[in-house]
């Protein structure tokens, strides 16, 4: 019997699996009503999730108290109103200079800790190293984000010398992680927004693209998979992502970009993870039509190159019966 690995594997290499595979994710409130809906922690095994998350993708927190946590960078997030991540109240680094700081220690045991009991758990699923915030969003978040994005143009040497040393942190992190049973590492950097990108193309080439090419060649050089997140209108970057070895790209908002022609015309060359709308059919849309649209997405990703997934983690403005109609239209799929 094929495993979840394996029919992950099928679908990023360009072929056709036996169903659509699908793996979800869930921020902290709608992970906790599943968790008592279903009276289990372990929502890998519940859902049929097909891809094992490892590591600690954005850098766990210091709990300071008063809803602020601080991440292994030093900076310190509010979560009084977002309780999953949280906001940055103020930059490690106020002026464009590294000058007395120091980086964390990229091989931390704690990143590395559940590589190994997770996938004796679970040794059926697809296994997939996480690093979050793993360039422009750690170079904004210490820096702030409109100080780093003025670096861009006033400060181009401080901002090329920010990015070269989260790269280096990233790739000694990457190679501690090859050296466990991993298939993929997972590389978490928004660059969009609603309407193209944040920084804009000339200035993604210049600064972030090459970063991004030393980064994914050390993970398929080492025969593994390259899989990336990044929020938003992006789908002008993705000739540059596949000359360089991206084999997957989340989260697929169908808000920005047109899902199903992209599907069409990348088939083969890149796989898709995500597409189910969670800013307006997930919290707004009725059951009925969660199902209509992740039946539609199911049968297209059934020729290959597409994992079904929200296109997003799951917000907690999403009902319960909502999470439970498509979760269960793609369990149904293996067990028709």
């Amino acid at each position: 019997m094929i495993t979840q690995r394996e029919v992950i594997k099928l679908v990023l290499d360009g072929r056709r699996p036996p169903y659509t595979p699908w793996s979800f994710k869930f921020t902290k409130e709608p992970k906790e009503v599943l968790q008592r809906h279903y009276g289990s922690d372990d929502l890998d095994t519940v859902l049929g999730n097909h891809i094992l998350n490892l590591g600690s993708d954005i850098g766990f927190f210091d709990d300071l108290g008063n809803d602020l946590f601080r991440d292994v960078f030093g900076v310190i997030w509010d979560r009084t109103i977002d309780k999953d991540i949280g906001n940055v109240t103020e930059p490690v680094l106020p002026e464009p200079t590294l000058a007395g700081y120091t980086f964390p220690d990229p091989k931390d045991e704690r990143y590395f800790a559940d590589i190994e009991s997770e996938t004796a758990a679970k040794p059926a699923l697809f296994r997939c190293f996480q690093i979050g915030f793993s360039l422009y969003e750690r170079a904004w978040t210490m820096r702030g984000m409109e100080n780093f994005l003025m670096d861009m143009v006033l400060q181009p040497a401080f901002a090329h010398t920010l990015l070269d040393a989260v790269c280096d942190y990233n790739l000694a992190q990457i190679d501690k992680a090859l050296e466990y049973d991993i298939d993929a590492v997972y590389f978490g950097d928004d660059w969009g927004q609603q309407h193209g990108l944040i920084m804009g193309y000339k200035h993604w080439k210049k600064f972030i693209f090459p970063r991004l090419e030393r980064m994914y060649r050390r993970v398929r050089e080492a025969g593994k998979y390259v899989m990336i997140h990044s929020c938003g209108d992006t789908d002008e970057l993705f000739d540059d992502l596949i000359a360089i070895g991206l084999n997957s790209f989340n989260p697929f908002q169908p808000e920005v970009m047109d899902v199903y022609s992209l599907l069409e015309q990348y088939r083969g060359r890149l796989t898709f993870h995500g597409g189910l709308s969670m800013q307006r059919l997930l919290p707004f849309g009725t059951p009925a039509e969660v199902l209509a649209e992740s039946q539609r997405l199911l049968s297209a990703g059934a020729a290959g190159s597409y994992i079904f997934s929200p296109s997003h983690s799951v917000e907690g403005d999403t009902p319960l019966e909502n999470i439970l109609t498509f979760a269960e239209a793609a369990q149904r799929q293996i067990t028709l």
